[in-house]
């Protein structure tokens, strides 16, 4: 097991480049040679133009796409040299997401949405609702755990996909443009909501962002412009 400690290197991404090949052309380079740590428990915003391959970053990280040259260091693991079985179980347990639009499955209760990532993983349901039920009241959802996505708002259904990239305790939480379909009151409340769960779990943020009130709120920046950081 991994032990977490404030300021310790949890993610490594080493001289990373990523190209897209186009039929009859050049390839398209998106960025080349980043280099950057993240660090446990600091929220980091990433921000640039659009284009700038801010969310192509972030799939690489995720391990939801392979780097063109580079490597991708999590908790000392090279992801790129896992094969697809480990890495799947590795982005459930390690990985958090949060995406600009909630994708919660909208069959199933917020409680049950939270808890989706522990039963992936083969844990039952019974077991992994105390942990979903305490998140969801950490997001103001007390009064939701049996909603469905259709019984929410915007701001609500965001706030059970934050719940949910905690449920597994993960190394690390990406988050793409998440209060980007959001007013600014439900922005505020969606990052307070990720500020105070950051600070309680120790827990490490990387947040592509347009919005640089929000970005000015982050530990610190990285800026995404031109394939290079600045």
């Amino acid at each position: 097991m991994f032990l977490l400690i404030l300021g310790q290197t949890i993610l490594e991404a080493r001289n990373l480049s990523k190209r897209f090949p186009i039929a009859g052309r050049a390839d398209v380079e998106v960025f080349r040679d980043l280099t950057f740590e993240l660090r446990a428990g600091e929220i980091v915003a990433l921000i640039g133009p659009s284009g700038s391959g801010k969310s192509t970053l972030l799939h690489l990280l995720g391990t939801l796409d392979k780097p063109s040259a580079g490597e991708v260091t999590i908790e000392g693991k090279n992801v790129a040299a896992m094969k697809d079985i480990e890495l799947s179980a590795f982005r459930n347990r390690r990985i958090g997401f949060i995406f600009q639009f909630h994708h919660l499955l909208p069959e199933f209760t917020a409680l049950e949405n939270v808890a989706m990532p522990a039963m992936i993983s083969g844990q039952p349901f019974e077991e992994a609702r105390g942990r979903a039920a305490e998140l969801l009241g950490d997001a103001g959802l007390s009064e939701r755990l049996d909603h469905r996505p259709s019984m929410l708002s915007g701001g609500e259904s965001q706030r059970v996909a934050v719940a949910r990239a905690f449920m597994m305790s993960p190394a690390i939480i990406l988050a793409d443009e998440p209060t980007g379909n959001l007013d600014s009151h439900n922005s505020d409340i969606l990052f307070n909501l990720i500020t105070n769960l950051s600070r309680k779990h120790n827990q490490t943020f990387l947040i592509a962002t347009h919005n640089l009130d929000l970005a000015r709120q982050a530990d610190r920046t990285i800026h995404l412009e031109s394939g290079e950081l600045k």
